[in-house]
């Protein structure tokens, strides 16, 4: 036999297997995670072995899967394994292991199961060698496994400096694991709460620790994590929760405890959007609210003795521009679009200027409108204000009578609003037909001959029903959701909709003429032909059949490029400086023309400036988009299940599967339809159902029997 020496290889005795036999204790590998006791019954085929385990299940098992073989013992009573385990976990003492360490370290010596035995037990029965067996086995601290033979294991001591190593790390993961339940502990004591007494969402931010653990369950909930150690945290929670580790769970659970309200928006979070200006930002628009100081005061013209309209949606925070007409002697209609000049506080380059840059839009969402300046500057100083004096770039047109343009003018301006009306109350102005409003008629019957005019140049028309929700509240479970459906045809809007699309051809044209760079928007469409639509009724059918045709967008930052879309050879959108960045990007280009400078901007600096903002502009389409889709289907989701609906069949997708319009909604959704409905018809749905946060839809045709 080889002996074993100090530094040498291990006695091959130690190694050798004892031959499985009926009524021998065993321990066994059952799966990754569990190993149990049992005692070996009979063969099973030529090499595997029926065992009976401690919870008194009768199995068959392979040779490799047995880990280690209780010398001493014949004929086991398997009835009696759990008393057997619950002794050797009794008799298991770390410090006992660390004893036999210190000591096996001094020699340099290896050891058996037995051999700890006999050293720390002072005997080699079944029962103190098994528990020597259980102590190195699960031991990750003072020992390691040097060779294994089938169920037998020789095993050496770690050296000291490991083993420091690896005490740090377990006191640390104790730790951790000791943190971790507390916080488990705060979490289900939270979600145990009634709604009004939950802990505040500042609570969970105290903490460093909590914090951590509460932002990386953040991003686990909205698949943002940043790093392996965040999802980690967050599996680990959730699995301590006793919950599936799913972007759901997270989510739900973040709800229950309170941090999250019950309709929280995730894409807001996703997107890491701007909802709060930085102190700095405030400060720096506050100082400009306070210099009275206008570079453009001598230049202005004084059109105060205008009658101005100001119309726009009635929770409209921001007012960028307004309107006024007048009919010459001549019998040609003149029209003011008077635009908010923006560009009387900010300048390029300034710190409210870069933050505007940044966030490249306001963000106008169902709960709450995020301004791309600060709220006081953007409501105070640059919106319009009924009946004050307020600063403003007007553009002029005077139009032939076929609708076109005549003569224009574009000038610094002081104007003072008459009316701000919603768009509702404009219509009802309209429908009046009220003497003393005959500009509001006048600026009706441009509209009109405007439209016209496009139309023979090729314009195509888009109009539809869109959706308006303002939600009340929206921190509450069941927040007051208030729905408006919007009709594109509407006169008000169509009013509005045509001098915006006048004034953006005009500052094209100004531009063109001066040699101006500007964000010159153009949509080529050439190749549709709307005579091929004629038969689909006019409004959302037509106008979705040929929304699908249309080509995207396109910018020139030189020259003006057609429109075809909108049916102009130039166009410039320059009325909402106050919302949109490209609008006051356009604004500085024209103020400083007006005054004799040159523009900021080249175009080459327009277009690199453009892909950042039209990134950010897009980023917050998306986010007013489901958002409005997901206050849809809650507002849905709460009517009674027997509600019927109008569905405005737009095409068909598949066989009898329509796109359909919900018109008392202004949703497009999908539904299967009987046979003899066609496109253009309505046909009666209910809601099946409506998942707001799961985005799922589901309606079903109400079929009428004749």
């Amino acid at each position: 036999m080889v002996e074993l020496t100090s530094s040498g290889g291990i006695v091959e005795d130690k190694l050798v297997n004892r031959t499985l036999q009926q009524g021998l204790l065993l321990e066994f590998k059952k799966d990754s995670e569990r190993v149990l006791l049992a005692v070996a019954q009979r063969p099973d085929g030529k090499k595997n072995w029926m065992v009976s385990d401690q919870n008194g299940v009768t199995s068959s098992i392979k040779p490799q899967q047995i880990t280690y073989i209780v010398p001493g013992v014949e004929n086991f009573d398997h009835a009696e394994i759990s008393k057997f385990v619950q002794r050797a976990q009794e008799n298991s003492d770390s410090a006992l292991l660390e004893f036999a360490w210190v000591e096996l370290l001094e020699k340099n010596k290896r050891v058996t199961p037995e051999e700890l035995a006999e050293m720390i037990f002072g005997s080699v029965e079944p029962l103190e060698c098994y528990c020597a067996h259980v102590m190195l086995s699960e031991d990750e601290v003072y020992f390691t496994v040097l060779e294994t033979k089938g169920s037998h294991s020789i095993y050496g001591p770690r050296p000291a400096v490991q083993v420091e190593e690896l005490l740090r790390r377990k006191l640390a993961k104790e730790a951790a694991e000791k943190e971790l339940q507390e916080f488990v502990q705060l979490l289900k004591s939270a979600k145990a709460m009634p709604l009004d007494a939950k802990p505040p969402k500042s609570s969970w931010m105290v903490e460093e620790k909590i914090r951590q653990k509460i932002k990386s369950l953040e991003s686990y909930a909205i698949d943002a994590c940043t790093n392996d150690d965040q999802r980690k945290t967050a599996g680990m929670i959730l699995r301590a929760m006793g919950m599936v580790k799913t972007a759901s769970s997270a989510l739900n659970l973040l709800i229950n405890i309170g941090f999250f309200p019950v309709h929280v928006n995730l894409d807001l979070l996703k997107f890491n959007t701007r909802t709060d200006h930085s102190d700095e930002v405030i400060s720096a628009a506050e100082s400009l609210l306070s210099d009275s100081y206008d570079p453009d005061e001598i230049e202005r013209k004084d059109l105060t003795h205008l009658k101005v309209y100001a119309i726009d949606v009635d929770e409209a925070d921001e007012l960028d521009d307004a309107l006024s007409a007048t009919r010459l002697q001549d019998g040609r209609i003149k029209i003011w679009i008077h635009v908010a000049d923006a560009t009387r506080f900010v300048q390029p380059g300034s710190i409210v200027d870069r933050e505007a840059m940044r966030r490249g839009t306001s963000v106008f969402l169902p709960t709450a409108t995020y301004p791309m300046f600060p709220e006081k500057l953007a409501m105070e100083g640059m919106s319009l204000q009924q009946g004050e004096n307020c600063n403003a770039v007007t553009v002029s047109v005077v139009l032939h009578s076929d609708g076109s343009i005549a003569e224009y003018s574009v000038v610094n301006s002081i104007i003072r609003p008459t009316y701000m009306l919603t768009y509702e109350s404009a219509s009802e102005l309209l429908h009046l037909n009220l003497e003393e409003e005959t500009e509001l008629k006048i600026l009706s019957e441009a509209a009109t001959l405007r439209s016209i005019w496009r139309r023979q140049q090729g314009a195509i028309g888009t109009a539809t029903l869109e959706a308006r929700i303002k939600v009340v509240n929206p921190e509450d479970p069941e927040p007051i959701i208030n729905l408006y459906v919007e009709n594109q045809a509407d006169p008000a809007m169509r009013l509005v909709t045509e001098m915006m699309i006048l004034c953006g051809e005009v500052v094209a044209t100004f531009g063109s003429s001066n040699n101006i760079p500007l964000p010159y928007r153009g949509q080529p469409q050439s190749n549709i032909d709307t005579s091929a639509f004629a038969h689909l009724p006019e409004g959302p059918v037509r106008s979705s059949a040929l929304v699908k045709l249309m080509r995207a967008a396109e910018i020139d930052f030189r020259k003006p490029i057609r429109h075809g879309i909108l049916g102009l050879p130039g166009y410039v959108q320059f009325t909402s400086p106050i919302r949109r960045y490209m609008d006051l990007l356009a604004h500085y280009q024209v103020k400083a023309f007006l005054i004799g400078k040159s523009p900021p901007f080249s175009a080459g600096q327009l277009e690199g400036m453009a892909s950042i903002v039209n990134m950010n502009a897009r980023v917050a389409k998306k986010l007013f988009s489901s958002s409005l889709r997901y206050w849809i289907l809650e507002f849905l989701r709460r009517q009674p299940k027997e509600k019927r609906y109008r569905a405005l069949i737009l095409r068909f997708i598949k066989d009898r599967i329509a796109a359909v319009l919900l018109v008392e909604v202004g949703l497009q959704s999908s539904v299967w339809v009987s046979v003899g409905a066609d496109v253009g018809d309505e046909v009666l749905v209910r809601v099946e159902e409506a998942h707001p946060r799961d985005d799922v839809l589901f309606l079903k045709e109400i079929v009428i029997e004749s």
